[in-house]
């Protein structure tokens, strides 16, 4: 029997941590809730979650600082992250993407519209499990294997989360190609989820400041591409 996919709902508001739970549990995940950062902190690795529903603004701990340090667990390093929030500036959104998230969606949350997007994301990573003919890509100094979503950098593990690891992974597949922004965020996020090309940016300049500058070049006025460190 397949295991049920695990989701942790952390919201301050009992309605919306109600509201949520019946939806997705009639849709068959396996559901918990919190309902302050602290408690998700202390929930999530036991629990072990695919997706986290996350608010912002909660008691205790917000939501941005809640993502930051369940970005340094470990064992969630694969958990998709999605902010819920009543906040739609621009800064906000991109502040998400600074700590780890993997989606933004803005309040009043429409059940049906959040069931289908979560759907998706999971029918995106079966088809990406299925296409696993060539998991591991060996670059200069650095291992990335898909399969355990590891990066090697000198034979030293380097942490990432998902979307850091499945960005670099999808640019050193094809060194020297440039790809827009466009192109980056349709293959990582996909066509149903409406991130900033901002977003990009940001998870570039993240796993720059983990491996180096060296291996992911700016095409100024059109994207990025993945280089061997020795290239001019």
């Amino acid at each position: 029997m397949t295991a049920k996919q695990k989701v942790l709902v952390v919201d301050d508001e009992p309605d919306i941590l109600e509201m949520l739970k019946y939806n997705l549990e009639r849709e068959g995940y396996d559901v918990q809730t919190a309902s302050d950062g602290e408690m998700a902190l202390r929930l999530a690795p036991q629990f072990l979650p695919d997706v986290i529903l996350l608010d912002i603004m909660m008691p205790k701990l917000d939501g941005v600082e809640t993502c930051r340090q369940l970005r340094t667990q470990t064992d969630l390093a694969n958990a998709y992250i999605i902010f819920l929030t009543a906040r739609s500036e621009e800064y906000s959104e991109i502040a998400a993407f600074e700590v780890g998230a993997d989606d933004y969606l803005t309040k009043p949350i429409k059940p049906r519209a959040l069931m289908s997007r979560i759907n998706a994301l999971f029918r995106r990573e079966l088809k990406k499990s299925n296409q696993s003919a060539h998991d591991l890509v060996e670059i200069a100094d650095l291992k990335i294997d898909k399969s355990s979503y590891t990066l090697e950098k000198n034979s030293e593990l380097i942490a990432l989360p998902k979307k850091e690891f499945e960005l670099i992974y999808f640019l050193a597949q094809n060194p020297n190609k440039v790809y827009s922004r466009e192109d980056i965020l349709k293959h990582i996020w996909g066509q149903d989820v409406y991130v900033l090309a901002r977003t990009v940016d940001v998870h570039i300049r993240r796993i720059r400041e983990k491996i180096g500058d060296d291996y992911i070049r700016t095409v100024k006025g059109v994207g990025y591409k993945f280089v061997l460190p020795d290239e001019e």
